[in-house]
């Protein structure tokens, strides 16, 4: 178990929760638009946002934008050490830094200290695609490159008595992620945030994602979590939740279980899946729904749902738990599904 480490109003590691976590794609200077994003993102199931800070307009923008977000936030700098102490200042809850890599260690100290005294955490982002110069070489492979890299940037510091300390170590190649990350949680105490970088636009870093994440989740491997997408950062939020949901680690939901189609399938299942799917994704309520499309998928081979059909020539079944409850023409379905669906959950 990772420690725990609290980040403003929520905490992570410790056998808290997965949370979350996304990041905006518009000027942090532009104080309107980044708070409008960051409680979208909030709405969209966002635990905590991160925002670039590249100059010190972005930082000073830092105590508007807290007092008005639902969530708990992070600066992300690179390079600039006064940005940091600008940040921890302004009410940041947490900071997103390389010690290494921000001029010397009287600059490390100079975060360590601030951030310390603020009680804000530090998470320390290893990418593979930039590590220091030599240490591939010297390591021999990028998984173990990437945790030397962190053991350095921790080792700085450690030294100056911080270690509310948070890592990542992403690759944009699923498995030397995997492989990094696994090598990370026998290394560190501290809880890691999971993502595979530069995962690509929405259909190939959906998948990548899933795939890198997914894993390491399944390992007892992650504390937050990242879908980095080419795509509007909203779209992470509902893929992370997504993936989340598949472990059965993202709360309640109506989870809707549907079969892929055959030969057998005598109605039009695909658009009947797709708007019950669609009618449900709103509501916070723990209950399975089958749309089968014959007999042979259901009710037996979905049994264990609340409630579902199993279709035949034109018409439908409706089943609870298993047992036939009647018999429905194929443009009754929606509706009838809908309907038994909205008396469980307004009765749970």
């Amino acid at each position: 178990m990772t420690k725990k480490i609290k980040i403003g109003t929520t905490e992570i590691g410790g056998g808290s929760p997965v949370k979350i976590q996304s990041m905006t794609n518009v000027p942090t200077s532009d104080t309107e638009r980044v708070i409008a994003q960051i409680n979208a993102l909030a709405e969209a199931g966002c635990d905590i946002v991160r925002f670039s800070v590249p100059d010190e307009q972005s930082a000073k923008a830092v105590e508007a934008i807290k007092s008005r977000s639902t969530v708990p936030l992070v600066a992300d700098i690179h390079f600039d050490y006064r940005l940091a102490l600008m940040c921890i200042e302004r009410g940041i809850d947490k900071v997103r830094i390389n010690p290494g890599n921000i001029g010397g260690e009287n600059n490390a100290a100079a975060v360590a200290k601030a951030a310390r005294a603020a009680g804000v955490p530090i998470r320390i982002g290893v990418n593979g695609g930039s590590l220091e110069k030599g240490l591939l070489e010297k390591c021999g492979d990028l998984p173990r490159a990437m945790v030397e890299s962190a053991k350095r940037h921790v080792e700085i510091l450690n030294k100056f008595d911080f270690d509310d300390i948070v890592l990542s170590l992403k690759a944009s190649s699923v498995k030397t992620t995997v492989e990094a990350y696994r090598l990370a949680s026998e290394t560190f105490p501290y809880p890691l945030h999971l993502g595979v970088t530069e995962a690509g636009t929405t259909e190939q870093g959906i998948v990548k994602s899933a795939v890198g994440i997914g894993s390491l989740l399944l390992d007892g491997i992650g504390d937050t979590i990242r879908v980095s997408l080419t795509d509007d950062p909203l779209r992470e939020a509902w893929a992370a939740k997504l993936i989340l949901r598949s472990l059965d680690m993202g709360g309640d939901y109506v989870e809707v279980v549907s079969c892929p189609t055959c030969a057998r399938t005598k109605i039009d299942l695909i658009p009947i899946a797709e708007k019950i799917n669609e009618a449900v994704s709103g509501i916070d309520k723990k209950l399975k729904v089958a749309v089968m499309g014959c007999v042979v998928n259901g009710p037996g081979e979905a049994a264990d749902a609340d409630v579902g059909i199993a279709g035949g020539d034109g018409c439908a079944v409706l089943f609870k738990h298993g047992k036939i409850i009647k018999k429905i023409g194929e443009a009754e379905i929606i509706p009838c599904l809908l309907s038994e669906i909205k008396k469980m959950t307004d009765n749970k």
